[in-house]
């Protein structure tokens, strides 16, 4: 079965690394490492419908399906499961969701590596001076694939419990994260770039916690199936402050839909998440909007600050949109896939924030002493 998985992962990343090979671009790392972002956002976002369509379960070991390597040769098992609870989290549809997200995932994983030998590879050949090939970074996101996996098998054998699913989230976004720094630093000349404690340095930096923050209270509310625990806007059951059990809501370590006692969970604690949640993004909303601003102010980082402002927008739309329409699968999708989006582009803006104030330094005359 293990032989059959390895196959599966590197079937799914031929296509993309057959891409990379008969493109005209020269640079095929540069772009090798731009595919892999590509395919780790649309990973992140086909987690997110794995997520929605309570498919994480389909297949209830891991890493393969009832033990094997695809839900074809579990269709016995899984046709059984399926009779005996049609509406449960075991079914054929979810079975193959469940499965082509780890198929995406490993070979996302295989891409990684590629990447993680290319870079070791040409960084040695430089005798260690190319510092756009410095290992470093690839080497990283290797372990971090790694524990992305780890938490994919944990999500499953702990039966998704919300804890480790929204880990799992995260590792996700940071992984995507990493890769789109490692890319922008594919775009640049490879010099080492200082740390600038400019303001818009700063305040970008700060979003991108704010925002780490908002997308684990957003996996929370989506792990604890909390969407719809306030179907009214902006007040909540009618009220400013509804009734909450934040005790109960906010406890890490316990089984879905239970209390830490093993009881089941109130619908107050799931007001709890839903009104943290929706109350938080105003904060994030607003300051980044803010920052997206003041980097249209800068010609370096004009056109990233505009998407970030017009993308910001289209998030909290789609974020109240789920509210009244009660939570439509599609749009679902398309607002963990704007979070995933927003991380992309303030790891772009932090780049580019910290590129551009070192070339500046770079450019600037430099005044001679007088002899």
């Amino acid at each position: 079965m293990l032989i059959q998985l390895a196959i599966m992962g590197l079937l799914a990343a031929m296509l993309p690394l057959a891409i990379v090979w008969v493109s005209n671009n020269p640079d095929k790392y540069r772009k090798l490492v731009w595919v892999t972002v590509f395919l780790t956002f649309d990973l992140i976002m086909f987690g997110a419908f794995t997520r929605l369509t309570d498919s994480g379960l389909g297949c209830p070991d891991w890493p393969g399906c009832y033990g094997h390597a695809n839900p074809l040769q579990a269709h016995e098992h899984i046709s059984a499961a399926e009779a005996a609870m049609p509406t449960g989290p075991v079914t054929v549809v979810k079975a193959w969701i469940e499965m082509i997200h780890r198929y995406l995932a490993m070979g996302v994983g295989v891409l990684i590596i590629a990447i993680m030998v290319i870079a070791w590879r040409r960084w040695l050949q430089s005798r260690r001076q190319a510092l756009r090939f410095s290992p470093g970074l690839p080497t990283m996101l290797f372990v971090f694939v790694c524990l992305q996996g780890a938490f994919g098998a944990w999500t499953v054998t702990l039966k998704l419990q919300p804890v480790i699913v929204t880990i799992h989230l995260m590792l996700g976004m940071v992984l995507l994260a990493m890769l789109t720094w490692l890319g922008a630093r594919q775009s640049g000349d490879g010099r080492a770039v200082a740390i600038n404690a400019s303001p818009l340095s700063l305040s970008a930096a700060a979003a991108m916690v704010l925002l780490a923050v908002q997308v684990a209270l957003g996996g929370w509310v989506s792990t604890n199936y909390a969407a719809l625990a306030c179907l009214d806007f902006p007040l909540c059951h009618g009220k400013v402050v509804p009734e909450m059990d934040f005790a109960n809501g906010f406890a890490l370590w316990r089984h879905l839909g239970k209390t830490v006692d093993g009881d089941w969970l109130p619908f107050p604690a799931l007001t709890a998440i839903h009104w943290v949640h929706r109350n938080f993004a105003f904060v994030v909303v607003l300051f980044i909007a803010w920052v997206g601003y003041k980097a249209m102010q800068r010609e370096a980082t004009r056109r990233t600050g505009k998407r970030l402002l017009i993308l910001v927008c289209l998030q909290f739309i789609t974020g109240m949109s789920t509210i009244f329409l009660q939570w439509p699968l599609a749009l679902a999708v398309i607002h963990n896939g704007g979070a995933a989006a927003l991380v992309l582009l303030l790891t772009m803006l932090n780049f580019e924030v910290r590129n551009s104030a070192q070339g500046a330094a770079d450019r600037a005359p430099t005044r001679l002493s007088p002899a």
